[in-house]
C-alpha cells in the first residue's frame, strides 16, 4: 500500500503516541523528585543520582531504538517492542507512588536505595518512553516515504514543553502526589496501547517494502 493511500487516522496515531510519550517523559521527572525529596533530602548526591539515572535510561532508550530498527525484521521489531511495553506497564502498575518500605532508615545506603527505587518504579516505563521519539520517527519515515518525520519531532517538543509548564503551574497546584502518581500510570497505559498499535500497524501495513 502506498503512503498516499494510507488512512489519515494512521498519521494521527503516530502523532498522539509521540506527544503523549514526550509529555509523560518530562512529567515523571519532577513528579518522582517531588515524592522522593522528603525521603532522601535535597543533597547534591540525591540530585546527581536522579540526573544520572534519567540520562542513562535515555541513552539506553536511544540505543535500543537504533538497534531495533537496524538489526531486526519488522515482525521481530513488533514482538520485541510489545514485550518491552508489556513489562513497562507491569512496572508502572496502578501508581508509581513508592511504598513506605522503600523509605530509607538510618542504617541504609540512601544513594543506592534511591537508585534501586527509581529503577523499580520508573525505570522500565521511562525506558519505554525514551525509545519512542527515534523509534516512531523511524517507523513513520518507512511507512510514509516522501513525508518528513520532523513534524513529529516538533510535536515531541510541544509535548515536553507542555509538561514542563503544566507541572508547576497546574498539576502541582491543584492535585496531590498520590493522585498524580495514579494519573501518570493511567496515562502510561494509554501510551502503551498507542505505541503497541503503532508497532502492530507498521508491521502489518508494510512488512516487506520498508526494510
Amino acid at each position: 500500500m502506498s503512503s498516499s493511500s494510507r488512512p489519515a487516522w494512521l498519521w494521527w496515531m503516530f502523532a498522539g503516541t509521540i506527544v503523549l510519550s514526550a509529555f509523560l517523559l518530562f512529567l515523571v521527572q519532577p513528579l518522582i523528585a517531588k515524592i522522593l525529596l522528603p525521603w532522601f533530602g535535597g543533597s547534591t548526591g540525591v540530585w546527581a543520582t536522579c540526573v544520572v539515572f534519567f540520562q542513562v535510561m535515555l541513552v539506553f532508550g536511544y540505543a535500543y531504538a537504533h538497534l531495533l530498527t537496524s538489526r531486526l525484521t519488522p515482525r521481530q521489531q513488533m514482538l520485541t517492542h510489545l514485550t518491552v511495553l508489556g513489562l513497562a506497564v507491569l512496572a508502572a502498575g496502578w501508581s508509581i507512588m513508592p511504598g513506605e518500605s522503600w523509605r530509607p532508615g538510618n542504617s541504609d545506603l540512601p544513594i543506592a536505595k534511591l537508585g534501586l527505587l527509581l529503577l523499580r518504579y520508573v525505570g522500565l516505563p521511562y525506558f519505554a518512553l525514551a525509545t519512542t521519539g527515534p523509534l516512531v520517527q523511524a517507523w513513520f519515515a518507512r511507512l510514509f516515504p516522501g513525508k518528513t518525520p520532523y513534524r513529529l519531532y516538533a510535536l515531541s517538543n510541544f509535548g515536553s514543553l507542555a509538561s514542563l509548564l503544566l507541572f508547576p503551574t497546574f498539576f502541582e497546584q491543584y492535585f496531590g502526589l498520590g493522585f498524580l502518581s495514579t494519573l501518570w500510570s493511567g496515562l502510561f497505559w494509554v501510551f502503551a496501547a498507542l505505541a503497541g498499535g503503532v508497532a502492530y500497524l507498521t508491521n502489518r501495513e508494510a512488512p516487506s517494502e520498508l526494510f
